[in-house]
């Protein structure tokens, strides 16, 4: 991560469209033993949540205060960029437990967690399993509790095996925030993440536009992992709601991606009358859009679709290869759990969690264009600070 601090004002319009398109939870909390972690001041959209957000953004990257010659705001000469705001705090080192560290999906998460970083002057580790090993994730979280994190976010995607070891960090004061999977139990203080039950719901949805009878197959890369499982649950329940007589199937891929792919070319090789290949993770999507162009599928009238913007699948997406993907805004998932650990530590645990769906939006041919039109740390397509044309 670079040691140098943003000198430039952001552009409000731009601030304003990330704020609007947050959604803030504040829903009514159930009692555990970690209560007081949960007795904190949660803000909305609607209510300054966003305002505070907005305004945090612009006078941390110097807005609305006077630089000095060498372009350094007075509170960034103070230590941090977000001294003059939050006054001098100890530097925060904070902790990303995740299943599946090299995936390329997360290449903007880190983005958007080192962002967070460069804002507040703390930094960050990335660190968990390349291949959904749970006991590697759980041994991960006690190391960076053992070496005294000062927050830890993590990918819930097992019901029991973090709940432990959440506790344990809530206990000697670190802060835990799950994002991008959630478990039902876990004591963390917010989920940063999108609604997966629902999102699979609205993707059956979509399927049963798409293919109103026969054969579809539904790829999932690591069955029984509760950030895709969820997806593939809520799109067999809108399957079966619909009364149509389409018949799903369901094929594990695995969590490496060229597994995906030949899983899922051998799957169409040996099932040719299967009307609609679907996915619920980024890898096993784009290999779906891969092995549509392979077969020249569409023109077979097979539909497909799936999760995420890995750079084939928006490529093929535009070129009608795929009829849809979804995007649930992986940038947000890095960037908001750094701001929610931060404000935890900050503010004495006054403020700082705050349940956040990071959205459902489906694109397609036309709405995919802009994603392959520009480069952007927040889709992971450049490095480089801010928007430009790809």
């Amino acid at each position: 991560m670079s040691d140098h601090e943003p000198t430039d004002r952001p552009n409000p319009d731009a601030v304003e469209e990330v704020i609007e398109r947050l959604e803030w939870a504040d829903g009514k909390q159930d009692d555990r033993p970690h209560k007081r972690w949960h007795d904190v001041t949660r803000r909305t959209a609607l209510t300054g949540g966003a305002a505070g957000v907005a305004a945090f953004i612009l006078e941390a990257c110097g807005g609305g205060k006077k630089t000095s010659s060498t372009g350094t705001s007075s509170a960034a000469a103070q230590g941090s960029p977000a001294s003059g705001i939050f006054g001098s705090q100890p530097k925060m080192r904070f902790t990303f437990v995740n299943h599946v560290t090299t995936n390329p999906f997360f290449v903007p998460t880190k983005y958007g967690a080192e962002d967070a970083c460069k804002l507040l002057g703390c930094s960050y580790q990335w660190t968990g399993s390349q291949s959904s090993n749970v006991n590697e994730m759980v041994n991960a979280t006690n190391s960076a509790i053992t070496a005294g994190a000062a927050g830890i976010a993590i990918a819930l995607v097992d019901l029991k095996a973090f709940n432990s070891p959440t506790d344990k960090a809530l206990a000697k004061n670190i802060p835990v925030v799950g994002y991008n999977a959630d478990a039902a139990g876990n004591n963390r203080l917010a989920y940063i993440g999108q609604d997966l039950f629902v999102s699979g719901q609205e993707m059956g949805k979509r399927i049963v536009q798409l293919v109103p009878s026969g054969d579809v197959a539904l790829f999932i890369a690591t069955p029984g992992s509760l950030n895709i499982q969820p997806r593939i649950d809520g799109a067999i329940d809108s399957i079966k709601k619909s009364g149509k007589p389409i018949k799903y199937h369901t094929i594990a891929t695995g969590a490496a991606v060229p597994k995906e792919l030949s899983t899922i070319d051998a799957y169409w090789q040996g099932h040719q009358n299967t009307k609609g290949l679907f996915a619920v993770d980024g890898g096993s999507t784009a290999s779906v859009a891969q092995v549509m162009k392979k077969y020249s599928l569409p023109g077979k009238g097979v539909k497909a679709g799936g999760y995420d913007l890995d750079p084939k699948t928006q490529a093929l997406l535009a070129a009608g290869q795929i009829d849809f993907t979804i995007d649930q805004q992986p940038y947000l998932q890095g960037f908001l759990p750094v701001l929610e650990l931060y404000l935890i530590k900050a503010s004495g645990t006054l403020t700082g969690p705050a349940d956040v769906n990071t959205g459902l939006k489906f694109l397609d041919k036309g709405t995919i264009v802009p994603y392959n039109d520009t480069k952007s740390r927040y889709e992971g397509t450049s490095s480089s600070a801010g928007v430009s044309k790809g």
